[in-house]
Parts: C-alpha cells; structure tokens; sequence
C-alpha cells in the first residue's frame, strides 16, 4: 500500500522499500525506484500535521543559501511523507569538518528578514512560535526560553528554583550589552543527528526548524549534545565570518531552549540542567 502511495506521489515505480534509522516521530525508509536509484522516505507517525510541508520549505530556505551547507534535494511532499535525495552515510573527516564550518558560516551569513519566520514551526513534536520579533532578545525571552520553562514546568519537570532563576535572567536579558547583529539564518536544531556525513566528504544539513535567528544558537547546540570534530567546526566557522567577544561565554544562554524543549519531551534530568545553565551564566 505504501509503495503504491509513494509511487503515485514521485511519478516514479518503487521496487522495494527498506527500514533505515531516522528518527522516532517518522518511519524513515530507503526506497529503490524503477531505475536502480535511491530516496529517502520519511512517514507521519507521531509527526503533527503540516510537518513534512515545514520541513521541506526548511530545507530549501537552507539549500538557498550562497555558499552555505547543502541539503538534500526534496523531491517530493505531501501530508504524511517527504521523499528526499537519499545520501549515501560517510564518515566524518577534519576535511569536511572544517568545510562545514566555513559552508555554515555562510549559510548564517544568507541572513533572515526578521527575527522569527512568517509561520509558527515544529521542533521536535513541539510547537515552535514563528513571531517575528524585534529584537533577538525579545524572541528568546518571549518565544524560545518562557514558553518552554512554562510547559516543562506544568509537566513537573522544573523545580521551583531553577524556574525562578530560568525566569530572573531572562528578565534581566534585555538590560545586558549582548552584541547586537541582523538576523542570521539558522537551523534552529543543530545537533549531531541532524547533519549527515556524506561518503563523498560533504555533510549535508537535515530536519531543520529554520528561521531568523542568532547565529550563535546553533553552535551552541552543536556544544551542548556533542558534535563530532567540533573544534576543527568552530576554529574554520571563527576563521570565516568572527565571531563576537565573548561567544563561548554566551554559550551557556542559548543553551537554555534546546534543555527546556527536552524537559518538556524527556523529563529526566534537563529541568535541572537548565537551572544550573541559568545560574552559570548569571555568574559569568
């Protein structure tokens, strides 16, 4: 039944479809078309709706972008399943490595019209507010980090003192000499699983909650969940386009929306993670 859909949605026959890891809010599979070549095929499972038409105008604002991180081609899309370009998994290198940091420096560089994107978004199964805002501040403290803390708090995922302190700095966010740039365009959830090594030594960007943002946000979630050979990333991303005095400090700031949004999914231990992110940083 599936392959028939599928079938239907790219113009193309599908001779067999195989599972593939890709995540667990979609069925993610391989599927080899009458030709010998080869897609990626993700299915709503646990994925809201809209997601798949999210995501694929993500990836081509992110495809876009001069000079910046390539993604797959979307080839086609529809309510419950996006076939992609399929790339063919490689191990990282320092070569690629520091291509990716230069390529995501340029991909920032595109810049965005606003802060925030004309549509709400998704991260993960969560909804992501689109705004747009003002000011990078205001969407930090207004639509990333309070939302998030409110939800992981009626989950009783936050204790009382680290929601306060969550809550005190973000009240002295607008107050602080944060350095001020345009909107850059970023991914928006950058973490190890959303970068694909390709066997031709280019890493490809995927599953993107795309918008204007701080370009700073998104190497902070590489940090945060680990990113491999993610020295040779920053010193080539540093050597491409400087960052401001200060970045590794802030680190620890934009490393609050990504903490809070797996308090709300996971629980666990992440409410008190981002109490502790909240005070460092207050003390640096």
């Amino acid at each position: 039944m599936i392959a028939e859909q599928l079938s239907r949605l790219i113009g193309d026959r599908i001779v067999n479809l195989e599972p593939v890891g890709g995540g667990d809010i979609c069925e993610a599979r391989r599927a080899k078309l009458g030709d010998g070549s080869l897609v990626f095929v993700k299915s709503r499972t646990g994925a809201p709706p809209g997601f798949f038409r999210t995501e694929a105008t993500g990836l081509r604002r992110l495809g876009a972008a001069r000079n910046g991180v390539p993604v797959p081609d979307v080839i086609a899309q529809d309510e419950e399943h996006l076939v992609l370009e399929w790339i063919a998994p490689g191990p990282p290198s320092v070569e690629a490595a520091e291509r990716f940091g230069r390529a995501l420096a340029a991909t920032h560089a595109a810049g965005a019209p606003s802060f925030g994107s004309d549509d709400d978004g998704w991260i993960g199964t969560l909804e992501l507010p689109g705004g747009p805002w003002s000011s990078w501040e205001d969407m930090w403290v207004e639509g990333r980090v309070l939302p998030y803390l409110r939800a992981a708090v009626d989950a009783g995922s936050v204790r009382a003192k680290d929601a306060y302190d969550v809550e005190k700095l973000m009240s002295e966010l607008p107050s602080l000499d944060l350095p001020a740039e345009p909107p850059a365009l970023i991914h928006g959830d950058l973490w190890a699983g959303n970068v694909v090594w390709g066997a031709d030594g280019t890493a490809r960007l995927v599953d993107p909650a795309v918008h204007g943002g701080n370009r700073e946000t998104d190497l902070a979630m590489m940090e945060l969940f680990g990113f491999p050979l993610l020295d040779r990333v920053l010193a080539a991303y540093h050597e491409s386009w400087p960052l401001p005095d200060g970045w590794r400090t802030r680190m620890a700031l934009h490393q609050l929306h990504p903490v809070l949004v797996h308090a709300v999914l996971f629980g666990g231990s992440y409410g008190s993670q981002a109490g502790r992110i909240a005070r460092k940083y207050r003390r640096g």
